[in-house]
């Protein structure tokens, strides 16, 4: 079983950039549109502590990392470039009544 826990107004996610989320234990995951869909990472780059909403940019369906440069597959997660080998931890969304909301194991 799922819970669903909103996250933001899906309007708030715009194409091109990101935006940071915060799930009610504190972790904070990175939002992205990309053609119109929204996706979900891990905020903070697998390779460093930089936080991906912060110092990261979207180039295509890509994320990257300012601090060394590394990049991941948005919608997978996939490490697409050194320094970056460990993958990014993606999240379940779906938009409802207009709110990005985040799948999460039922209690």
């Amino acid at each position: 079983m799922t819970r669903l826990v909103p996250l933001c107004p899906a309007d708030d996610v715009w194409e091109g950039a990101i935006r940071q989320a915060e799930l009610p234990d504190g972790h904070k995951l990175a939002l992205y549109r990309i053609d119109d869909e929204v996706y979900a990472t891990d905020d903070t780059c697998t390779h460093g502590a930089a936080s991906l909403s912060e110092d990261g940019c979207v180039d295509g369906g890509q994320v990257e990392c300012s601090w060394h440069n590394g990049r991941f597959d948005i919608r997978t997660g996939t490490a697409c470039a050194m320094p970056c080998d460990a993958p990014l931890k993606t999240w379940p969304l779906q938009i409802v009544d207009g709110q990005v909301c985040v799948a999460l194991p039922g209690e």
